[in-house]
């Protein structure tokens, strides 16, 4: 049977109407406006001295650091989109003459409340004393002094960096897996050497190495580019090395890149050196590929055509926690991004092959260190066999029971 045509008409109809006022409802929601996106501002303090370097090689690149940054706020806002979030950076430089706390207040009175800073640590330590009264948390993405993590902790600072004892043990530890415990430690006149060589010190006797001399190199200054350099740093350099008892390996502590870089294949006897030159503990580096580090490293040479340093890494790895933070609380106040950010659950990915989170004792950030020689990553600590009732991670550093921290 037929239906009448005024029925199929009305039928029609009715179908056209909902059609229609479907198509309205669609245009109305897409033209609704989207609620203002809460914005989560990032500061970072950068220090501008540059001290000179045995290679031009290793010769720090003006953004050094702030890319690093840069390339995490991009990564933050890709994800800040699904969750109405944005991430804005604002960076000021200091040098020794300038007042650190000077840029810590400008910072602060625009606002900003999460601050990354890669100064030294006496100015670490100025800066986290105004932070306190001001509600500004620091990220430590630089200063490596355990004293920072000890004595001198505060709650108000979360330490992304590695500390030199973690360096020296993530070292100590593939040197004792390879079974070369017999070291030579060469140390510089420098306060930041000092430092360097106590902790290798600490590390040979906690993972059973045995550092059987230790040799002193004096800065006496002067040019290190001059014509006749290479002449006389492969005449200086054997004697400086002559006279050793037998060993293994040529331990260095150089933070200052006097003479460490020009001992490879230079010693008196055929041995490797390690430490602050040939085979280097670090957060990062340019050759690591592992666990989607080589997409990173791509996305970072397009955006800033250079390739990218620990201190990028570190950098990176601060804004992201802070991103991570904010992505799980869903709020933009710096107080609850960093509540977030120190609860036991909290972790981030940072190519690394497993979660980074911070110790809760001196605000430390667990994290795997590579092992590598310029070219390669020759290894990644903690090494196979070192082993802790919580993580292995704890093995690098000053654990739970040695730390001399009281957070204030």
């Amino acid at each position: 049977m037929k239906r009448p045509k005024s029925a199929a008409r009305n039928g029609l109809g009715r179908r056209a109407l909902l059609v229609n006022a479907a198509g309205v409802a669609l245009v109305l929601t897409v033209r609704a406006p989207r609620a203002e996106a809460a914005t989560v501002r990032v500061g970072y303090i950068r220090w501008t001295e540059r001290r000179p370097t045995i290679s031009l090689l290793d010769k720090p690149p003006p953004d050094d650091g702030l890319a690093g940054a840069r390339l995490a706020i991009n990564d933050n806002n890709t994800t800040g989109r699904f969750m109405n979030q944005q991430f804005d950076l604002s960076d000021v430089s200091v040098r020794e003459s300038d007042d650190p706390v000077a840029a810590l207040e400008g910072l602060a009175g625009q606002g900003i409340a999460l601050v990354l800073t890669d100064v030294p640590a006496p100015q670490l330590l100025k800066l986290a004393a105004a932070a306190s009264d001001k509600g500004v948390t620091l990220f430590n993405i630089a200063a490596p002094d355990d004293a920072l993590r000890q004595e001198q902790c505060r709650d108000d600072v979360i330490h992304v960096a590695p500390s030199r004892a973690m360096l020296a043990d993530a070292l100590a530890q593939y040197l004792v897996w390879k079974r070369w415990p017999r070291w030579v430690l060469a140390y510089g006149s420098h306060p930041e050497d000092a430092l360097l060589a106590d902790a290798y010190r600490r590390s040979a006797k906690r993972f059973g190495a045995r550092i059987v001399k230790e040799i002193e190199y004096k800065d006496i200054g002067g040019s290190r580019q001059t014509d006749s350099g290479v002449v006389q740093t492969q005449q200086q350099m054997p004697v400086f090395t002559q006279g050793l008892p037998d060993y293994d390996v040529l331990v260095t502590a150089d933070e200052n890149e006097v003479f460490a870089g020009d001992l490879p294949y230079r010693t008196w006897h055929p041995r490797p050196v390690a430490g602050s030159a040939g085979l280097r503990p670090a957060s990062w580096d340019a050759s690591s590929e592992s666990w989607g580090g080589a997409q990173l490293q791509d996305r970072f040479i397009r955006m800033f055509h250079r390739r990218m340093t620990p201190l990028d890494m570190q950098a990176w790895t601060a804004c992201r926690m802070i991103g991570e933070a904010a992505s799980r609380s869903g709020a933009a106040e710096p107080a609850k991004i960093v509540a977030v950010m120190k609860q036991p659950g909290f972790g981030v990915a940072a190519y690394k092959g497993q979660k980074l989170s911070l110790r809760d004792w001196d605000w430390q950030l667990r994290q795997p260190i590579l092992l590598a020689d310029g070219r390669n990553v020759v290894s990644i600590s903690p090494q196979p066999g070192f082993l802790h009732q919580v993580t292995e991670l704890d093995t690098l550093g000053f654990d739970r029971p040695e730390t001399k921290c009281k957070l204030k």
